[in-house]
């Protein structure tokens, strides 16, 4: 592992948690860089208030909240602009991560995150920078063909919106674990003529099984591969997964190649925040 390339790569690196997780830090000056960007996944079922609460920790400790809005749980217009304008009432919220949602029905009449993003709520409210989700491995939920297609135009109309507008934003991805998955996909935008940046999805150090139920629970699917053949290797298989092995070829690519779009890595600490933290530390 070349450790200057990899230690440039995670630089400004982003972190995600769930009021939860949050909940059972004391205080996130004790785990992370100052001002690290935190996602705070709001999952179907969990309270708003409960996020509220999380954004104003992260806030409070010296933070940069960026919750999850989904549309598919936002029943109307009305909710949704309750949400944004408690977030930057009370907790200094200015970012957001505009997703579909897991939820298989919406609530109401928001299916996908360009409906939320044509409500104009975000820009009345001032929010500085608005992420998009990005799929390096398709989404069957999207496209039940395989073809990317909608996934691929839902990408060039944000990169669109980006450019006529002030907005400040960025593709953050769900979690792979192939690097030349990553880096053809991330080439494929280019070719699309889409350039908004990409902050990639990294599941953190964690036990193979755990990976293992979160990718099948989040639809990861050809970069399974890497675990399966992890697991069949016995001196491996009771050892925790480490991401060094993808961040390091995709860190190389990156100091190859001055096009290549991908800006930041973005954590999933599947194995826990601050056991992630202490990974990141240590390079």
């Amino acid at each position: 592992m070349n450790s200057e390339l990899v230690k440039n790569f995670l630089k400004d690196y982003s972190i995600e948690v769930t009021p939860n997780a949050a909940a059972k830090i004391e205080n996130f000056a004790e785990v992370l860089p100052a001002n690290t960007r935190i996602y705070i996944a709001h999952i179907e079922g969990t309270p708003f208030e409960d996020m509220l609460k999380t954004a104003k920790k992260i806030t409070d400790e010296g933070f940069i909240p960026m919750p999850h809005f989904p549309a598919r749980i936002i029943e109307n217009k009305s909710v949704l602009e309750s949400w944004i304008s408690k977030y930057s009432d009370d907790a200094n919220v200015k970012e957001a991560l505009l997703i579909a949602g897991g939820a298989n029905n919406p609530y109401g009449e928001f299916d996908s995150s360009i409906q939320l993003i044509e409500t104009e709520l975000f820009d009345k409210f001032n929010f500085k920078r608005i992420h998009i989700a990005g799929h390096p491995e398709g989404n069957k939920d999207i496209d039940k063909d395989n073809t990317n297609i909608n996934v691929n135009n839902a990408l060039s109309w944000k990169n669109e919106y980006a450019k006529r507008t002030d907005a400040q934003m960025a593709i953050a991805t769900q979690f792979c674990f192939d690097a030349q998955t990553i880096i053809k996909w991330a080439e494929s935008l280019i070719e699309m003529n889409i350039d908004l940046p990409i902050h990639i999805g990294i599941a953190g150090p964690a036990k193979l099984q755990t990976l293992i139920r979160y990718s099948i629970e989040c639809g990861v699917g050809a970069s399974m591969k890497v675990l399966q053949k992890r697991a069949k290797d016995l001196t491996k298989l009771l050892l925790p997964y480490e991401p060094t092995s993808v961040i390091t070829e995709l860190a190389e690519h990156k100091s190859k190649n001055s096009n290549f779009n991908i800006d930041q890595v973005h954590f999933f600490p599947l194995g826990g925040t601050k056991t992630t933290a202490q990974w990141i530390n240590n390079i």
